[in-house]
């Protein structure tokens, strides 16, 4: 089977820390990523979760605050306020 190289740019402290993680799994670090592609070809996808951090507005915390007080507006413990808005233009 004929073969290909990929080549790809990463920082020099991850690559070192991949090479010593695959050696001490009695793996080069080109076996892991055809690994990770045989993986993907199969699998048809990525083979873990990849995710962003969640927005800290819809924390399970906040969410509860937020209900409590609409839950007081509607209850008339509370009073409308101005808006107040900072001059961001000094």
């Amino acid at each position: 089977m004929a073969q290909s190289t990929i080549s790809a740019r990463i920082d020099s402290k991850d690559k070192s820390d991949f090479d010593n993680f695959c050696n001490t799994v009695g793996l080069n670090a080109s076996t892991a990523i055809n690994l990770f592609i045989k993986t993907v070809l199969r699998e048809r996808r990525i083979p873990f979760e990849i995710s962003c951090s969640p927005d800290p507005f819809y924390n399970e915390a906040n969410q509860a605050y937020i209900l409590k007080s609409v839950n007081e507006l509607r209850e008339g413990k509370g009073h409308p306020h101005k808006l107040i808005e900072e001059d961001t233009n000094e």
